[in-house]
């Protein structure tokens, strides 16, 4: 095997190895994005990458097209050898040439995270550009092996994160004149409000497609000069079709694409100087830990959204903040420090100023929601103490469900899915039949995986109960629906 060093020369240029376009596309290992900007940028025809990385001219073309994607291991390490690519850009260990190579110094910026890509608002766009595009293009079998994706957590997660605590960059000066004015940007934003409602509505991802080519739309405008003022609007629009577009991943069962998207909005809001929304999606980040029993990652996520926001963020933002924080602890079995962030929430709340605006994102924390997240961590709490907390969870449930009603769709249904699971906590059979078969009834309106997630976890409390037909009848409607 050939291996770029000091009698060959690499193939390519430190200045092509310096691109963000080109890091971007070998740190998610998409080789078709890679080949073309090596081809475009660095010179090289198919037929030479092919050489160099002890491809065929077919296979590089195949790769190129996107109809072939490269997860070798013995693959990848010969297209880094061969294009003389570190290994630290692919995911590698330094590779034996490495040593070798003379390249200048790369420069480093105070706001570089750990994981290499810094928070530049031209980063970011590349970065939306490249996530949407990859996903607008993806096929059922690319879909189905990020349904199998770990999500990251640990280190891995929270490290490159502490970049959102920098002050934003300024961009860099756009070739391209842009068009967009304040009407434009203004229609834009209430797409961004329509997608956010319908997603919160109905769950599961049913207009994920529309909002990833809204994304992408968004992105290709920001590759154009926009004035200032709109600039900012844009990159606080990415950022709220990134946080939707991450929860609609998750509802479909995607973990690790629901972390990308939320990375993006993380980006997104910063490059928009958005430091509440930020916080917002820190805050979406915890909760998908706190869904996969990661809560001691979900309080460093929580307590890096109050740290960014701390004295910018209104009450009902805070608020939100200490009852994410409040089911970490909770998850955490630390009931003293779970009241004490819930009773930091109801006076954060109790201080919101009706008639003080707050960004349209956090219009939905209101009373009924902090008792029905409260209801929530109660329940977890009942899990392993039926007799001190079941009762008080289902005060709160109710109280959540009677103040919102059926429209809000996801959050009823998992409403729903509580206070039946409570009343089996409590012994209160008949109850907890009864609230069963309303449970089901409106699962069967949305299509959240995270819904069915929870109403197979209701499935446990009726078995070992054939004697009663009713609870058989409930047992078969849960099967029913989830079967479908």
């Amino acid at each position: 095997m050939t291996h770029p060093g000091p009698n060959q020369g690499p193939l390519l240029s430190a200045e092509l190895l310096a691109r963000d376009d080109l890091r971007l596309a070998l740190v998610e290992h998409d080789f078709a994005a890679a080949f073309r900007l090596v081809k475009k940028y660095g010179g090289l025809s198919q037929n030479r990458i092919a050489s160099a990385c002890q491809l065929t001219p077919g296979k590089v073309s195949t790769i190129m097209s996107g109809s072939q994607k490269v997860t070798s291991f013995e693959v990848i390490t010969r297209i880094a050898d061969g294009l003389g690519i570190p290994g630290h850009l692919i995911g590698l260990a330094a590779r034996p040439w490495e040593g070798h190579r003379s390249e200048p110094p790369e420069v480093v910026r105070d706001s570089r995270p750990a994981d290499g890509m810094p928070w530049h608002p031209e980063v970011t766009t590349a970065l939306a550009v490249q996530l949407t595009g990859s996903d607008l293009a993806m096929d059922r079998r690319t879909a189905a092996r990020l349904l199998t994706a770990a999500a990251l957590t640990g280190t891995t997660l929270l490290d490159p994160l502490e970049g959102w605590l920098a002050a934003p960059a300024r961009g860099e000066e756009r070739r391209r004149p842009g068009r967009l004015g304040v009407h434009e940007i203004a229609q834009l934003e209430q797409t961004a409000v329509a997608f956010r409602r319908w997603d919160h509505q109905f769950g599961g991802g049913l207009r994920s497609k529309a909002v990833l080519g809204q994304l992408n739309d968004t992105a290709a405008a920001l590759e154009d000069r926009q004035s200032p003022e709109v600039e900012k609007r844009l990159y606080r629009v990415m950022a709220q079709l990134s946080g939707t577009a991450a929860t609609m991943s998750w509802d479909s069962g995607r973990q690790r694409r629901a972390q990308d998207y939320y990375r993006l909005a993380l980006r997104a809001a910063h490059a928009g100087d958005d430091i509440p929304f930020g916080a917002n999606v820190l805050a979406g980040m915890a909760r998908q830990m706190l869904y996969t029993d990661r809560p001691t990652d979900a309080l460093e996520l929580i307590r890096l959204a109050q740290d960014g926001s701390r004295g910018l963020s209104g009450p009902r933002v805070r608020a939100m903040l200490h009852t994410r924080e409040a089911w970490a602890y909770a998850a955490m079995g630390r009931v003293a420090a779970f009241r004490r962030a819930t009773g930091q929430a109801e006076e954060a709340l109790a201080s919101a100023v009706p008639q003080k605006e707050e960004p349209h994102w956090i219009g939905y924390f209101d009373q009924a929601e902090l008792s029905g997240v409260t209801g929530g961590r109660l329940l977890d709490l009942a899990r392993t103490d039926p007799q001190s907390h079941a009762e008080s969870a289902s005060e709160h449930i109710r109280a959540a469900l009677t103040a919102r009603g059926t429209e809000a769709g996801r959050s009823h249904a998992l409403d729903r899915i509580g206070l039946a699971e409570t009343r089996f906590l409590a012994g209160d059979l008949t109850g907890a039949v009864e609230e069963t078969q309303q449970a089901v009834a409106a699962a069967s309106l949305t299509q959240s995986s995270r819904v069915r997630t929870r109403l197979g976890g209701l499935y446990q409390y009726t078995v070992g109960r054939s004697e009663s037909r009713v609870v058989r009848e409930a047992r078969d409607s849960i099967r029913e629906l989830l079967a479908n």
